[in-house]
């Protein structure tokens, strides 16, 4: 029997079609990865890190995925790279960018993988679509949930949903 694993995702994109873009990375991750039990709705969110860019939209879906988290994670990058990203200039813009936020209830912290995602509890941009999702999904690491780190997050940027439907 296959071990079946649970992983939270945020979808990013602030190039070309930003809808096409969620879409097509959501139907890339079903087609390589599993299921996609949950998606959030759209958020279109002002640019973290470098500020002098267009708005991204952004999106948390939760998949079940026999893959492990490298393997998620090896995948996640060759999806990016099929899409049309480059890699070329960190928090520069970008037709996708997806993140792994949690895999199962584990902590990983390597070189090529830390999980959960080392900023989910400062960027408003993945708290307010997460919350969407799973509010009550405790940080591993942080023992708080979704909800209290949503709550209590201090990021200015603006985030809002965005009347933007698909479903896969």
């Amino acid at each position: 029997m296959m071990t079946e694993h649970t992983a939270y995702l945020l979808l990013g994109t602030n190039l070309g079609n930003r809808s096409e873009n969620l879409a097509k990375a959501t139907a890339a991750i079903r087609m390589f990865l599993g299921r996609v039990d949950a998606q959030s709705h759209v958020y279109e969110t002002a640019p973290w890190g470098k500020p002098h860019q267009p708005h991204f939209y952004n999106q948390a879906i939760r998949i079940t995925t026999p893959c492990s988290a490298l393997e998620t994670l090896h995948l996640l990058k060759q999806i990016e790279f099929l899409l049309g990203r480059d890699n070329k200039e960190k928090w520069a813009p970008r037709v996708i960018d997806i993140d792994i936020l949690f895999f199962d209830e584990i902590a990983i912290e390597s070189p090529l993988l830390t999980i959960p995602h080392q900023h989910i509890a400062s960027r408003r941009f993945t708290l307010e679509p997460l919350n969407e999702i799973a509010p009550d999904l405790v940080h591993p690491v942080l023992k708080t949930s979704i909800r209290d780190l949503h709550l209590s997050c201090t990021d200015p940027l603006a985030v809002h949903a965005v009347d933007v439907v698909y479903q896969f």
